[in-house]
């Protein structure tokens, strides 16, 4: 009887022409957590074409030796502040072929301005991985393959234009994408670890250690940010290594980081504590470290990976900031702040706007990285 109900249940949905009940497969079957945010995020179109574009950039941040048309260091006083060179494919003389024109400069004898104009009847050869300066890929494998460059080296070859000693901004801003990006995740993974046990002690056992959790928090968010990066920068020595100051600069960015994950974790370990399936978890004999790591940071891990993907653009502001500033990395450091210490003077950005290339580098990366978090949240929000 019951089988002659979902038969004549089933025919009545279908509709005329539609395939005959005994045709019908009925599927069933239960979706994982992470499968619904996956669906979720795809739908999202804003998230995925920030996805992809995160993607591209540590491509780019992984390959950066090999992309770089040559060295941050390699330098021609000759073409100080050289305009951007147009790439071309087609030559009415020579056919398809990449090619990039010449400079004809001009100096003033009294003022001593320099004035690049085009000259068309120099024609450079480009090529696709070609031979040029040496490098080491990730400071270990000796190479000298670029992607691009001139097939003859030696020839002006600047894509996004020179800055004041003649280096090409297109490969310092390759370069330095590596030590902002990669600062960031330092520092959002240190915040992360900070957060998760501070605040999931300040959650869990509560009492006095919930108190004095509290209270330095509290006293951190008390104070604005920005003086407290330039009061905790300016107190690393001037004398420290590039790298002593990345570490520096991690460590001062993840001290001040940490204060908000905190919060979000305590939050949801006071409300979780209660629930019935960490009560049952006790009763059952559960060890605290066990309830914590296997019960309750699950139940809201989609969250937590939201929250991170929204911290690492906060990070990658503020090394930019500090360096811009002067307080954060310097030369012969190459982070997007440093590149973009030189765009502080108005007179060198109305004679070489393209000096502003690195904030544009900032503002593509933080938004795309923003799309993603902004979708990451949506998609791991349950209640939508």
């Amino acid at each position: 009887m019951a089988e002659n109900t979902i038969a004549v249940a089933a025919r009545a949905e279908q509709p005329a022409g539609g395939p005959q009940p005994d045709q019908i497969t009925i599927r069933g079957g239960t979706a994982s957590q992470w499968r619904l945010i996956w669906r979720k995020f795809r739908k999202h179109h804003l998230a995925r074409i920030g996805a992809v574009a995160v993607i591209i950039i540590y491509l780019v941040v992984a390959l950066a030796e090999f992309l770089s048309p040559t060295t941050t260091d390699a330098q021609n006083e000759q073409y100080a502040y050289a305009p951007p060179q147009q790439l071309h494919v087609y030559h009415p003389d020579h056919g398809v072929g990449l090619y990039v024109y010449g400079f004809q400069m001009q100096q003033n004898a009294e003022t001593y301005e320099r004035t690049f104009t085009v000259d068309e009847g120099n024609r450079i050869p480009v090529g696709l991985f070609v031979r040029g300066a040496e490098y080491r890929f990730w400071g270990l494998i000796p190479a000298d393959v670029h992607l691009i460059g001139p097939t003859e080296a030696g020839q002006p070859f600047y894509l996004w234009g020179a800055d004041r000693a003649g280096r090409d901004m297109l490969s310092r801003i390759v370069y330095g994408s590596r030590i902002s990006l990669s600062i960031g995740l330092v520092g959002v993974a240190v915040s992360f670890v900070l957060g998760l046990l501070l605040g999931g002690v300040s959650g869990y056992y509560g009492g006095k250690p919930d108190t004095l959790i509290q209270r330095v928090i509290e006293f951190l968010m008390a104070i604005p940010t920005l003086p407290l990066w330039l009061s905790l920068s300016a107190a690393v020595p001037s004398s420290w290594g590039p790298l002593t100051r990345y570490f520096a600069i991690s460590v001062i960015l993840s001290v001040i980081g940490w204060t908000g994950m905190a919060r979000v974790v305590r939050g949801r370990f006071l409300s979780l504590r209660e629930e019935d399936f960490i009560t049952a978890a006790r009763l059952d004999g559960c060890s605290q470290p066990r309830i914590i790591f296997r019960h309750m940071l699950p139940s809201f891990s989609s969250h937590m990976i939201a929250s991170l993907t929204m911290s690492v653009p906060a990070m990658i502001l503020g090394e930019t900031s500090l360096s811009f500033l002067g307080l954060g990395l310097q030369s012969p450091a190459v982070s997007w702040g440093v590149l973009l210490q030189d765009a502080q003077n108005i007179r060198a950005i109305e004679t070489a706007p393209w000096l502003m290339l690195p904030g544009a580098a900032i503002f593509v990366t933080v938004l795309s990285m923003n799309f993603v978090g902004d979708g990451l949240r949506d998609a791991a929000d349950p209640y939508k």
